[in-house]
């Protein structure tokens, strides 16, 4: 099997649906009349992309927009606090029919500043430390007993003198021998009148963690604190828990948790080919086609009469992808397939994907702005990942998922951007 191309060469001077530049978009581009999957894996590898069956790949140095080919490591992905908030968030919808207040595409993908490591812990955590753990318990236990003793004689709150973070210091000073032992201090927050000698201020909220990891490490005995010391292993101030406990929820067990059995809605998402179209594809057609008209329409402003039929089969229809089934490949084969999102029986939302040899590439989503309070350009992304993870079973060479463009100066790519500088994707460029 090979693919046949016709090469058009170099495009300048015409406009740019990213900035809306008239004539600042310069790119290579060639007619695909059929491609294997394997050729154009080569060429998003080398930074082309497809729109339809015309392959282009923009003139980096040149075009108003330079456009960067970007991936992620699903293998390694784990899922961020918002991105978990999406995932809840479209399950108490489906569970009690819950609509969240706002549109939370806007919301920030990353945690607050309240939610890392701030002041000298951040500062401990790049350093070689070394200190003696059951003495930083030992203190703990003294500085709340302090604070407790004072509440009670009182009514002012006074705050304990040491702020230990007991966790983020295991972590880092697991593996080393006990040295001297170690009190730290938060510094306090700059600005007038601030007193080095007094002890900082701190949140209620960081209070009542440390009276929570006080009661737990009250109710672990001393002794079990020195086997753990006998055994080689790093002292905890936690109670063990099961292994299971221990281990943060995977994608997997996010998106697939069980919903009661009267819930108020259901989802499916099935994948259907788009090229050769299958009986799916073409029972759909209307309805997918009906979804992307009122998406362009609503979102992207297009006038009623721009989003035909025509266009949309040349756009996200049509595909030089040839279909394969090899033996070792996924069960739905290579080539392009339309991965749509059935919400009590009707299309919501479609996400338009290649299946390559080492990929899963997403091309486009459309879906109806009636849901867009369910974050639907998160949520697909995420299922995507997930999917990408599941093909790789069969498939272990299937192991990356390709965003498309990455623009930084593009608004609307800011839902990429809250999935790519999670440090789990790899940028590629000419």
């Amino acid at each position: 099997m090979a693919s046949v191309v016709e090469y058009k060469g170099l495009k300048a001077g015409y406009h740019c649906g990213y900035c809306d530049c008239e004539e600042g978009k310069v790119s290579c581009g060639m007619w695909a009349h059929s491609m294997t999957v394997q050729d154009y894996q080569d060429l998003i590898d080398r930074g082309w992309r497809r729109s339809g069956k015309y392959v282009y790949k923009p003139v980096m140095n040149q075009t108003c927009c330079p456009q960067y080919t970007i991936r992620c490591r699903p293998l390694q992905f784990q899922p961020s606090k918002s991105h978990k908030k999406v995932l809840k968030k479209m399950l108490k919808f489906l569970a009690k029919g819950e609509i969240s207040k706002g549109n939370c595409e806007d919301e920030p993908m990353e945690p607050t500043m309240e939610d890392t490591v701030a002041g000298d812990f951040a500062l401990i955590n790049k350093l070689d430390i070394q200190c003696d753990l059951k003495t930083l318990s030992d203190d703990l236990k003294e500085s709340f007993e302090s604070e407790e003793k004072k509440k009670g004689k009182s009514p002012k709150k006074e705050e304990p003198k040491e702020l230990i973070q007991s966790q983020h210091i295991e972590e880092k000073l697991g593996s080393g021998e006990p040295s001297h032992p170690l009190k730290v201090h938060t510094a306090p927050k700059p600005g007038k009148g601030a007193d080095l000698s007094k002890p900082p201020c701190r949140k209620a909220k960081e209070i009542r963690k440390e009276r929570k990891r006080l009661k737990l490490m009250q109710q672990n005995p001393a002794g079990e604190l020195e086997g753990f010391q006998a055994q080689g292993e790093p002292p905890s101030l936690f109670p063990p828990k099961a292994n299971k406990s221990n281990q943060p929820k995977s994608l997997e067990d996010l998106i697939f948790e069980s919903l009661p059995e009267n819930a108020s809605h259901k989802l499916e998402v099935r994948v259907v080919r788009s090229s050769p179209p299958s009986s799916q594809f073409k029972a759909t057609f209307q309805e997918s086609y009906q979804v992307y008209k009122r998406y362009q329409m609503v979102i992207h402003k297009d006038p009623p009469d721009k989003p035909t039929v025509s266009q949309f089969t040349r756009f996200l229809c049509s595909s030089p992808l040839e279909a394969e089934n090899p033996p070792h490949g996924p069960d739905c084969g290579y080539g392009s397939f339309h991965q749509q999102y059935w919400l009590d029986g009707r299309i919501i939302a479609v996400g338009v994907i290649d299946i390559l040899p080492y990929c899963v590439s997403s091309v486009y989503l459309y879906y109806d702005p009636d849901y867009s309070f369910l974050s639907l350009g998160v949520y697909s992304a995420l299922r995507e990942i997930g999917f990408t993870r599941q093909l790789h079973q069969k498939t272990s060479q299937l192991s990356y998922y390709y965003m498309g463009f990455y623009i930084h100066s593009c608004p609307k790519m800011k839902y990429k951007v809250k999935l790519i500088f999670m440090r789990i994707c790899s940028r590629r460029s000419s």
